[in-house]
């Protein structure tokens, strides 16, 4: 469901060479629910649901499919104690937050995933991932992406064998898409629900994965396992005063980031970068100056200098971002 084009991206976290996970799942494979949110997408919903249904994975996996402000289609439903698949109404804040939370509230199984509805898993995801946090002790994991954007496909890899929370205050790590999230139910469950306030629902996934890394290390399986579809017609796209605000609301909830300089210095980078491209110029140089204060380095900074000097537009730098897997 997310439209990812102008996603909160950075560089993948170099914390190590990449190590292959060898273990192998558990003898007994835990059950997964899998909680694909959907809005009037059926033919890439299907594909979603199939994808999760044919994993070569030993324990059960469920399907919930929750329909955000449309009409939920039974026929998806599939009554099988290995393989089903749960049709519901989003009960809550309308918006993809509010869905995944309905979906994470009808889990059966102890270990939960998200996928969103125009993505779609390869065979091998979730067995890789269950013996990546067998291997490392992590209650969660992630895997790397292959990022579709146009006619260009771009792979996005983890360089690290674990992800820990400093990590994550410094880089948003673009490959740690909410598609490939993978958690212990008990884990989500002290996190806490995916943030129905956050304005505009932006960066809720980052959000939500920053306070699992409070709670566990997550295991990381570089290889893309995931298909991210982006679209050029992002609802984000034109939406920097709804980005705006929602970084300065991230900022506020997490201090942490706000003390680590270069992870302060990327969401000002942005905030930088949204202003810019609304026509702020005034409040733009002013986030620029805070963030070289922060961190001289930071991509950001020199991409909104680049618009507010005119040499070039917010879309075309976004443009050029997205079609080699990036963004701003």
């Amino acid at each position: 469901m997310r439209q990812a084009a102008t996603d909160v991206n950075d560089p993948e976290v170099a914390a190590g060479p990449a190590d292959q996970v060898s273990a192998d799942v558990p003898a007994t494979a835990p059950g997964v629910s899998v909680v694909i949110a959907t809005r009037n997408r059926p033919e890439l919903l299907a594909k979603a649901v199939q994808a999760a249904l044919g994993q070569d994975y030993d324990g059960p996996v469920e399907v919930i499919a929750v329909f955000d402000q449309a009409e939920p289609s039974p026929d998806l439903a599939r009554d099988d104690e290995h393989r089903s698949v749960r049709v519901t109404r989003n009960s809550r804040t309308p918006g993809l937050a509010g869905a995944r939370n309905t979906g994470l509230g009808l889990a059966r199984h102890p270990v939960v995933a998200f996928c969103d509805d125009d993505d779609f898993w390869t065979p091998a995801k979730l067995r890789a991932q269950v013996a990546a946090m067998a291997a490392t002790g992590a209650r969660a994991s992630v895997t790397g992406i292959r990022i579709h954007y146009g006619t260009q496909v771009r792979r996005r890899t983890i360089d690290a064998r674990v992800l820990r929370h400093d990590d994550l205050v410094r880089s948003r790590v673009t490959a740690a898409h909410p598609s490939s999230y993978v958690v212990e139910r008990a884990v989500a469950e002290q996190a806490g629900p995916v943030d129905e306030v956050l304005p505009g629902g932006y960066g809720e996934d980052y959000d939500w994965l920053l306070r699992v890394s409070a709670i566990t290390d997550i295991a990381c399986v570089s290889e893309p396992m995931v298909e991210v579809l982006w679209h050029p017609g992002s609802y984000f796209t034109r939406q920097w005063d709804t980005i705006e605000e929602a970084l300065g609301y991230l900022l506020r909830k997490h201090p942490d980031i706000a003390a680590d300089g270069r992870g302060a210095a990327r969401i000002h980078g942005q905030q930088a970068f949204a202003l810019a491209a609304l026509g702020r110029r005034r409040d733009s140089w002013s986030r620029l100056v805070t963030t070289l204060r922060e961190n001289p380095r930071e991509r950001r900074a020199w991409a909104t200098m680049l618009v507010l000097a005119r040499v070039t537009t917010a879309d075309r730098v976004l443009h050029a971002a997205n079609k080699v897997g990036r963004g701003i």
